[in-house]
C-alpha cells in the first residue's frame, strides 16, 4: 500500500466532505496557501504536530482519520451522540432506520 497516496485520498475527501478549498484549509491551519494542495499532490506529509492540527480542524480524533469504514467520521461521531441521548426502545428504532436505509 502506498501510505502516502492513501494519506493524501483521504485528507481530500475529509476536505471536500468538510465543503472546503484546499487553499482555505491551509490559511485555517496558519500555513502558506499551498499546505494541503502539496499533501494531496503527494509532495509532503504533515509533521505529527500538523497531523494533530488537520485532525482538529476536522474534529475528529486522529483514530478517526485511519478508521477506513466512516466516510465521514464527523457527522458519525455527531449522530452518535445524539443517539446516546435517547431511551433504549428510540435508540433501537433509529437503528432499525439505519439498517432499512442500508439495505436499499
Amino acid at each position: 500500500m502506498d501510505y502516502m497516496e492513501w494519506f493524501a485520498a483521504r485528507l481530500a475527501e475529509l476536505r471536500i466532505e468538510k465543503g472546503v478549498s484546499a487553499r482555505d484549509m491551509s490559511l485555517s491551519l496558519g500555513q502558506s496557501e499551498s499546505y494541503i494542495n502539496k499533501i494531496e499532490n503527494h509532495r509532503t506529509m504533515p509533521s505529527m504536530a500538523g497531523f494533530f492540527y488537520i485532525c482538529e480542524y476536522f474534529g475528529i480524533e486522529p483514530a478517526d482519520f485511519f478508521n477506513v469504514n466512516s466516510r465521514s467520521p464527523k457527522k458519525s461521531l455527531e449522530i452518535l451522540s445524539e443517539i446516546e441521548k435517547l431511551s433504549p426502545i428510540q435508540a433501537e428504532h433509529i437503528l432499525s432506520v439505519i439498517k432499512d436505509l442500508g439495505a436499499k
